[in-house]
């Protein structure tokens, strides 16, 4: 991308309160980056959801910014911008509906990493936890994967010293600005990983971590990745946010069994009940997953024969065409679990992730009998 249109594009991503969807609203309505910083407020109220006053202060936020200072932090901290549709951008992260603009990366992205897997999980973790985990990424990393985590203290550090040790690559997402690396005890594990892979987020250089900005961190962790497993997490767990993205996104989800009796693991053992694949060894993972990477990239769920046509009033905003091709099959009425993979021509792993995710969104709700309806 030419100098000054990635500056325009750094200059869009400095506006305060402008996320991804409005983003992508102003970039389709005007073009192009340099068109939108040249929109006066009068253009910019012909966008949906934009009225006079978010116009009005959109504009004066663009007259306001400080590319240069942002540019001299990128510099310092060795950082590189990577934005949406160029070559480097991580594919499968642009297939979601709201995937970031610009990425600031250290380190490495390359095409193997559209083979990742997501491990995700508590920061107080057990033993029992950490162990599983161990295994699980030094397994998967062996095997070929890359593994993509959030480099928080517990599951995500020990997914990522593991992959490590086991000699593959791995991908860490962060909450805050590259400025300075948070939890700070993981600085010398953020340097590891930005050789045998990456660190990066959508933050600012030195944005901090502030609690609202780790929701939308997870759904880049689901988004990089084509399947995400849950090692351990409570039933309140901030890792549950990354499966019902994941869920979301069209992903597969997975959890990691553990005791009934202990509260580390109610919100694991809630998503396996909830049809969430559950995961015992790296085999079982590679099992469900081996499908999705023979052609390099996620296929949607064919129409097929037997399908219900869409009804007039039509499905619920945001849903990806996997999603719609399961809600448009239960417009028939409730449906049990073996129907549906039957008819929709998809694994149970692939049908459970997008089972999970719709009723995460509480668009269907499960029924005795592993039968699913319209909520």
């Amino acid at each position: 991308m030419p100098a000054n249109d990635l500056r325009d594009m750094l200059a869009l991503h400095l506006i305060p309160g402008l996320g991804p969807r409005l983003t992508a609203a102003l970039l389709e309505r005007f073009g192009s980056a340099r068109a939108v910083l040249l929109a006066g407020p009068q253009k910019l109220r012909t966008i949906p959801h934009i009225g006079t006053k978010l116009a009005s202060e959109l504009h004066n936020a663009m007259q306001q910014i400080d590319v240069d200072a942002e540019l001299a932090r990128i510099e310092k901290g060795r950082v590189r911008l990577v934005v949406l549709g160029t070559a480097e951008y991580p594919p499968s992260l642009g297939e979601i509906h709201d995937p970031p603009h610009l990425l600031y990366v250290r380190g490495t992205i390359t095409p193997d990493d559209s083979k990742a897997i997501g491990i995700v999980g508590s920061r107080q973790c057990t033993s029992y936890g950490k162990r599983i985990a161990e295994r699980l990424a030094a397994g998967l990393a062996r095997a070929g994967f890359t593994i993509v985590s959030g480099l928080a203290r517990g599951i995500d550090g020990v997914a990522h010293r593991a992959a490590l040790e086991a000699g593959g690559r791995t991908i860490a997402v962060l909450a805050g600005g590259l400025s300075s690396i948070y939890p700070p005890e993981h600085t010398e594990l953020a340097k590891d990983i930005e050789k045998a892979g990456a660190i990066l987020t959508e933050a600012l250089m030195e944005q901090q971590p502030l609690p609202g900005n780790f929701p939308p961190r997870n759904r880049i962790i689901s988004g990089l990745s084509r399947a995400v497993i849950l090692v351990e997490a409570a039933e309140k767990s901030g890792a549950l946010i990354t499966a019902r993205h994941a869920g979301e996104q069209g992903r597969i989800v997975m959890a990691v069994p553990g005791p009934v009796d202990q509260m580390a693991s109610g919100g694991t053992n809630a998503l396996i009940r909830q049809g969430a694949v559950l995961v015992r060894n790296v085999d079982d993972v590679i099992e469900e997953v081996q499908g999705l990477f023979a052609g390099g990239a996620s296929t949607p769920i064919p129409q097929t024969v037997g399908t219900p046509a869409p009804i007039a009033t039509g499905p619920p905003p945001n849903l990806d065409a996997n999603q719609q091709a399961v809600w448009n099959f239960l417009l028939g009425g409730p449906r049990h679990l073996d129907e549906m993979v039957q008819q929709l021509g998809l694994s149970v792993a692939q049908l459970a992730g997008i089972l999970l995710g719709l009723e995460l969104k509480k668009v269907i709700r499960r029924l005795p009998g592993n039968r699913y309806e319209h909520w």
